[in-house]
């Protein structure tokens, strides 16, 4: 698995968190930034990583911003993600078990280090169910096809 991450500045914290977390893991990554906590718009991080996950370069994406509303709204524009906000580790493992989400998003204003890295670990070893829930992603993908 390879996951693209970033975060605008206010994820920095829980981005080097859950960075630790994958080389822990063995999961390859690349960092998007951001670098330092000086203000920074939140779309210019998500952007680059729903691109990616969307081409297929990364498998899956995790974006951190204070709340993680931003970042989830960013990339949930890009055609082909599915970015799911999640501040629990249940709503993690159905995210990835019903939706098959590609990219994770969360807010280090609203979790911390220890949840946040329970999250992501469950999030990405969490595999997608299929059979019934295939047919609900694939009702998404047509919804998506139909207004972009």
């Amino acid at each position: 698995m390879k996951v693209a991450i970033a975060s605008d500045h206010g994820g920095v914290n829980l981005r080097k968190e859950i960075m630790n977390l994958m080389d822990e893991l063995g999961i390859e990554y690349e960092d998007f930034g951001c670098e330092g906590t000086g203000s920074v718009d939140y779309p210019d991080y998500a952007l680059p990583v729903a691109e990616r996950v969307a081409s297929g370069e990364f498998d899956r994406g995790i974006l951190i911003c204070g709340t993680g509303i931003g970042m989830s709204i960013a990339a949930n524009k890009v055609k082909g993600i599915r970015c799911a906000l999640v501040h629990d580790v249940f709503s993690a493992k159905a995210t990835r078990q019903h939706n098959d989400t590609n990219v994770l998003a969360m807010g280090e204003r609203v979790i911390g280090p220890g949840l946040a890295r329970e999250i992501a670990q469950a999030w990405l070893t969490t595999e997608f169910e299929g059979g019934r829930h295939q047919r609900r992603v694939i009702k998404i993908t047509d919804i998506e096809g139909k207004y972009r």
